[in-house]
């Protein structure tokens, strides 16, 4: 099937994108092949070529687009900032970003492990900046005498990995708005610091 008449290059790379993320999260990376891709799409196999050299190209640049957001749109927290708020404000954005961003959120925890070595680093070294900030306010605020924490690295972990999770279980349509969700995340990260 041919590229729909009137369409344009970045619409339909757009759409390469989009449904590549939502097969890979809806059935795993390794059972999507490119031909459903390009059947998603809307073009021929072939097709997906002009868009993507292959499926681990594909993969890597989602995740790689990802994490760049991610960090593009993160607020800068300076050194001498209060840390209780700046906790508040990491954690809410957090949030944010990923709840309008499931099936990446997934692939980025699910399927970095079909990533190859070099590309697989690339990620992990721009997941370690993400996570960098959040264990800079942990340890301003521990220092500071406002968290009571034994370790930043581990808790920055455990609150970074409870807050993965709402992607696989939070709807829309269920009985908590995503602003309740994230005041009840708040009051459970500030029990974790001690606060």
């Amino acid at each position: 099937m041919a590229r729909t008449s009137g369409s344009s290059f970045e619409t339909t790379a757009s759409k390469v994108w989009t449904e590549a993320a939502r097969l890979f999260a809806q059935k795993g990376y390794a059972a999507v092949s490119m031909r459903e891709i390009a059947q998603a799409v809307g073009v021929q196999a072939g097709a997906l070529y002009t868009y993507t050299p292959d499926k681990q190209s594909l993969l890597f640049a989602l995740l790689e687009r990802h994490m760049s957001e991610l960090l593009a749109q993160c607020p800068e927290f300076e050194a001498q900032g209060d840390a209780t708020n700046q906790l508040c404000d990491f954690v809410g954005f957090h949030i944010d970003f990923h709840l309008a961003r499931r099936d990446l959120v997934f692939l980025s925890y699910m399927e970095l492990r079909n990533l190859d070595e070099g590309n697989f680093a690339k990620i992990e070294a721009l997941r370690h900046r993400y996570e960098a900030q959040l264990r800079g306010i942990l340890d301003r605020g521990k220092s500071g005498g406002q968290f009571h924490i034994q370790s930043a690295k581990v808790t920055s972990f455990a609150i970074i990995g409870m807050m993965k999770e709402l992607s696989t279980w939070y709807r829309t349509s269920g009985e908590l708005s995503a602003t309740e969700i994230k005041e009840m995340y708040l009051g459970l990260v500030a029990k974790m610091v001690g606060i």
